[in-house]
């Protein structure tokens, strides 16, 4: 069984990478987005919710719910440092 495993480990290491460093950066940045507006449905959310009873909380709800874009927009410039 070892013996059939040992080629397939030496040809996966001398292939080239699954990914292209674009395709890579863009994946991550597509899927920090997706968890991003996952993230901020549940806030948004709970942020008119809070607002309906109570005007006074509006604006920690707009911070609130601002919040997670911050991650999207720090990954776009580490990908325009990065390159």
């Amino acid at each position: 069984m070892i013996d059939s495993i040992a080629p397939i480990a030496i040809a996966l290491q001398e292939s080239s990478p699954a990914l292209e460093p674009t395709a890579a950066a863009a994946l991550a940045v597509g899927l920090g987005a997706l968890g991003t507006g996952i993230a901020q449905r549940s806030i948004g959310a709970a942020a008119v919710g809070a607002v309906a009873e109570d005007d006074d909380m509006f604006v920690p709800a707009l911070i609130f719910t601002a919040l997670p874009e911050t991650l999207i927009i720090i990954a776009f410039v580490t990908i325009f440092v990065a390159n």
